[in-house]
């Protein structure tokens, strides 16, 4: 109940600062953070995680709706429910199909330059908000330009009330657990304690605006209906769901990755067994039952998970009563709501927003793979001057665009072996034995249609600096496959190796790949032998009267 209670107090303010993002009325956040937790429950398997409106989606649904309609209309209410609904069916018809390891699809640098890149476009879309000035721009930078322009012109009220909130909150992240801890209170109540601020700001938001009657001279909320939510039917306009397809697939993959990371991460810590396709099915069901009564798309949320779990959540069903709690809201709170000023709900989300952004993941991917940190850069560079579905699809060009580029490059190393061991290891790094007649090279990748010239360039070079080479062994336990493009070059090479007079041999060949070789004519045409081992084909090599080598009577590797 304790976890109900806090997640409840953190749905209120986030919701409610979310729906504005989206261009939505801000009762839809409230309306998000009802059903769509019951629906989560039913399916999902984390055992604490919260979900509910987001930051990233929000700014991606306002991204996708407004080139089709004026925010705020009825047309683009209808249009966010229809994104809603087809971001849901494509979850939890993956999650019927077992597709879990979609979440494979989008690398974690791509992920944190994509979340990055739309926290910085949160902030700057947020800044005219917070600040009482009005400021329009196609890009993050135009609009940042013209904030800084009309910066003389802000709204003294509002600014104050703003930057006041967004210091506070800055605050409760960073030193009043410490503090609190230090002035005796349990590290757990600590930590709640910062959490549950914003709830606290807000309410003495409303206090102020409604004795100092500030209401005429701040924007606030303004009127919010009360009662539950309706049963709202899409309208199924296929011009329109056409048009939402790609948002709606991108939301979709973006909310399961994101809330699988967040729900793994709670599930290592607490020795848990997660399910992804059943966390496809409870996000996908969270949200076809948001579509249906409001329209907001939902996912899983660092912050309220991260308090569901320290305030002691150990199944879905604190997300049904953080739900429940909302019904008293809905019904006979929503009145003082209506006097909160639109510069805190800014400033929420901005603190939100600077919150996600990783620079600490873009010095680690940068220092530990060069190509990662490209990728994430690349990303984050791509949502703040495109746009978020510009940004996501740059980021997946690039990381498929890696992986083809490092496949194509494969590491091929020679290789000999330790003096007084079986193991053969690289000449470059260890002080191993090697044989002037004898060559040995170890592929490190597959072989395919796009790295296997790079493979036949690299044993030709390592021939020329070997001149005496008589027997070429490529040791292939890293090879998992060899298509048929590899297959016809393998032939090639085998053909006029054996023109040169050099034998080619493999070495440590895996099973399935032994398998696929049988069922072709080069084993039949190979100039030499299959060996179980690298130290067996030295044996046999440097041996010429030695017994022969155990290869195909040996059980493959």
């Amino acid at each position: 109940m304790t976890a109900a209670l806090v997640s409840g107090m953190l749905l209120v303010p986030q919701g409610l600062a979310y729906a504005l993002l989206a261009g939505l009325p801000p009762h839809f956040g409230l309306y998000a953070s009802l059903i769509p937790l019951i629906a989560y429950a039913a399916f999902g398997s984390s055992s604490a995680m919260s979900v509910g409106p987001a930051a990233v989606l929000s700014l991606m649904t306002v991204s996708a709706l407004t080139p089709l309609a004026t925010i705020g209309s009825p047309e683009y209410i209808g249009a966010a429910i229809v994104l809603t609904l087809l971001s849901g069916l494509f979850l939890f018809t993956m999650g019927l199909f077992k597709m879990g390891a979609l979440s494979n699809m989008l690398s974690h640098p791509v992920i944190s330059g994509f979340v990055s890149g739309a926290a910085a476009l949160i902030i700057v879309g947020q800044l005219p908000a917070l600040l009482g000035i009005e400021a329009e721009g196609d890009t993050a930078s135009l609009k940042l330009f013209h904030v800084v322009e009309r910066l003389p012109d802000a709204h003294l009220p509002t600014m104050a009330f703003g930057v006041a909130t967004a210091l506070l909150l800055i605050f409760s992240r960073l030193w009043l657990p410490m503090l609190l801890f230090r002035l005796g209170a349990p590290k757990q109540i600590a930590r709640l304690a910062a959490k549950v601020t914003p709830m606290l700001l807000v309410l003495c938001a409303i206090a102020l605006v409604h004795w100092l009657k500030l209401g005429d001279q701040l924007k606030i909320v303004g009127d919010i209906p009360a009662g539950l939510p309706k049963i709202v039917i899409p309208e199924w306009n296929g011009s329109l769901v056409y048009r939402l397809l790609l948002p709606a697939l991108i939301i979709a993959l973006l909310t399961f990755v994101e809330s699988l990371s967040i729900a793994q991460a709670l599930a290592a810590r607490r020795g848990e067994r997660l399910n992804a396709d059943g966390e496809l099915l409870g996000l996908g069901a969270a949200n076809i039952t948001s579509a249906f009564s409001g329209g907001l798309p939902v996912a899983g949320s660092f912050s309220r998970t991260a308090v569901n779990a320290e305030a002691g959540a150990v199944s879905p069903l604190a997300g049904v009563l953080a739900a429940l709690l909302m019904i008293p809201v809905l019904l006979y709170l929503t009145g003082m709501f209506s006097e909160l000023p639109l510069t805190v709900l800014a400033a929420i989300i901005i603190v939100a927003a600077a919150s996600l952004f990783d620079y600490r993941g873009f010095i680690h991917n940068w220092r530990y793979d060069r190509t990662d940190g490209i990728a994430m850069l690349c990303t984050f560079l791509g949502v703040l001057l495109f746009g978020v579905e510009v940004g996501i699809a740059l980021g997946i060009g690039l990381s498929f665009a890696t992986l083809i580029w490092r496949s194509s490059r494969p590491h091929i190393a020679v290789v000999g072996r330790m003096p007084g061991t079986e193991h053969f290891r690289n000449v470059l790094r260890y002080d191993v034995e090697t044989h002037s007649e004898i060559l040995f090279l170890r592929i490190d990748e597959s072989l395919f249609f796009s790295n296997i010239s790079a493979v036949e360039d690299r044993l030709l070079s390592e021939l020329k600096r070997h001149p005496d080479t008589r027997e070429l062994v490529l040791i292939l336990s890293s090879v998992s496959r060899i298509d048929g493009t590899a297959l016809e070059r393998m032939h090639q090479i085998n053909k006029d190796l054996k023109n040169r007079e050099i034998r080619l041999h493999l070495a440590e060949v895996k099973g399935p790949v032994l398998d696929r070789l049988s069922r072709s004519r080069l084993l039949e045409k190979l100039s030499g032998r299959i060996f179980l081992s690298s130290y067996i084909a030295e044996l046999a090599l440097l041996r010429a009267d030695a017994p022969p080598a155990p290869d195909q009577e040996e059980p493959p590797v």
